[in-house]
């Protein structure tokens, strides 16, 4: 049997409703930001479905960012890598010493090049590093650490 919900239940009443439902539901991201959330709401003027929506997609977002999370340490990396650990300011134009102009001479076969190319450009986004590999300078930074500590 379910008890009749209240109307007009006070803010205190409200958060601690908002509260518990949250847990019942599993919906951790809308239950930690709620509050913040709807103080924005407010403060903008938004309707009754922006705030709605914006209480779904904090929920969405943080569950996809949590998602993603689980993957990266189930796959078993050796260590994290990722464009938020990438140090931009090493080498401002950040990935291969060659352009893919230069390719033709690994890859001899121009259609082949081509294909080569296509493929892992594809849907990405290329970020242009100039000349000098970041690998081997952060290999020599590395092997420099040593030769400095002792």
């Amino acid at each position: 049997m379910t008890m009749p919900r209240q109307r007009g239940l006070t803010e205190q009443a409200a958060d601690a409703a908002i509260d518990s439902a949250c847990r019942l539901l599993r919906l951790p991201s809308i239950r930690n930001e709620f509050s913040d959330i709807a103080d924005r709401a407010m403060k903008d003027q938004m309707t009754y479905r922006g705030f709605l929506a914006e209480l779904l997609m904090a929920e969405c977002d943080d569950r996809a960012r949590r998602r993603s999370e689980r993957r990266i340490k189930a796959a078993g990396f050796p260590r994290e890598k990722s464009l938020r650990s990438f140090d931009f300011d090493a080498n401002p134009n950040v990935a291969s010493n060659e352009s893919f102009g230069g390719w033709t001479k690994t890859f001899t076969d121009p259609r082949l090049c081509a294909a080569i190319v296509d493929r892992l450009t594809f849907n990405g986004t290329i970020i242009e590093t100039g000349t000098d590999s970041y690998r081997l300078a952060s290999t020599r930074a590395r092997a420099e650490e040593p030769a400095m500590a002792g």
